[in-house]
């Protein structure tokens, strides 16, 4: 940053060291007590690395901060997005519900960093520092499924996502899939599968995500190669409940599409 300007990292790595200070901690002993590397915490303090939920969770905890570092957090998530995602990404962190809905990959959500990478390496559109920010960006958003109160995420995925290889290595996608199982068993986490032999379904005119607020309301969004969307209006809404409730109710139900991305999972070894 320049000038009086000051980031959201670096307002988090300022506050670390005050408080790791003001307690006559090393960054050692911190790292001690936190559970993580010392060295881990020296790049956090520099502004080199962002903080996982868990360290924030912590450092908060170890130098009873009042949970600070917590509620800096999720603006360091926003100012790593791309600039025309983050009213979505604002939408995310408030509310309480998510329904998802993807046909060609998955949810940026659900995610591995491998997977990520890879998706977002695809076809050379992006230079490689902003891949690396934006594969950052994706993984910052992934906190708030750890949060004590998360929202509850439900997901219906296309087959295909789980049987598209996304790079080289079958490795990567064992390790995705791996990962959607072991998300899947989150009791706010429901995953649900439309098998290819549905056929044609009102899911292939594309993705959307709709998301409800505890004091009710909903918006949604959709994507585009040029731009993302953020609706509001009453008719834009009820229209996309229309198209989830057709879409979910092709695919199968929670504990069999388990078993489904188990099967699946084999075949990537």
């Amino acid at each position: 940053m320049t000038g009086s300007q000051l980031s959201a990292l670096d307002l988090l790595a300022g506050e670390l060291r005050r408080l790791r200070a003001e307690r006559g901690l090393s960054q050692e002993e911190l790292a001690r007590r936190i559970n993580y590397s010392g060295s881990l915490v020296g790049m956090v303090e520099i502004g080199r690395r962002t903080p996982s939920l868990d360290f924030v969770r912590r450092a908060d905890e170890a130098l009873d901060s009042g949970g600070l570092l917590g509620r800096i957090l999720p603006l360091v998530s926003l100012e790593t997005a791309p600039a025309w995602f983050r009213p979505w990404v604002a939408v995310e962190q408030e509310a309480a519900t998510l329904w998802w809905f993807e046909i060609s990959v998955l949810p940026g959500l659900l995610q591995t960093e491998a997977y990520a990478h890879a998706v977002l390496s695809g076809g050379g559109l992006h230079p490689p520092e902003q891949i690396e920010q934006r594969v950052s960006a994706r993984l910052q958003r992934q906190q708030i499924l750890d949060r004590a109160q998360p929202p509850q995420l439900v997901v219906v995925l296309d087959e295909g996502i789980l049987r598209r290889p996304v790079a080289d290595q079958f490795g990567v996608m064992r390790e995705q899939l791996d990962h959607l199982i072991s998300l899947a068993t989150r009791p706010h986490v429901h995953l649900h599968i439309v098998p290819t032999e549905v056929g044609v379904y009102p899911g292939l005119a594309g993705p959307f995500i709709l998301a409800g607020y505890a004091e009710g309301g909903w918006v949604a969004h959709l994507d585009s190669p040029l731009r993302a969307q953020v609706l509001d209006r009453a008719e834009e809404i009820a229209s996309l409940h229309r198209r989830w409730e057709s879409v979910r109710s092709e695919a199968l139900p929670r504990r069999q599409s388990l078993v489904l991305m188990q099967e699946v999972a084999k075949t990537w070894s």
